[in-house]
């Protein structure tokens, strides 16, 4: 075997984009996302961008096509649902 074939692959940073999907959830509340922060950076990624939209199919479109196209976003999480309501 090489040395290239011994070689474990390097971490790699990745910058993440967190939004809440939520009516009822703000930055002082947000529990689940707040995890989800300190996991992220806990494992030695970057938050760099953090929302919270209400459950409106057209706003949570449009934020993460949003987040599509920029170039300092390469993954999207996604956290919500605090049980389904008259509303749904």
């Amino acid at each position: 075997m090489s040395k290239t074939e011994n070689k474990e692959p390097s971490f790699i940073s990745v910058p993440i984009a967190l939004l809440t999907i939520s009516d009822s959830r703000t930055l002082a509340n947000d529990d689940s996302g707040d995890l989800l922060i300190q996991k992220i950076e806990s494992a030695g990624h970057q938050l760099v961008e953090r929302s919270i939209c209400k459950d409106n199919l057209y706003e949570i479109r449009a934020l993460i096509s949003q987040w599509l196209i920029e170039d300092n976003i390469q993954a999207i999480i996604t956290t919500g649902g605090t049980g389904i309501t008259g509303y749904d």
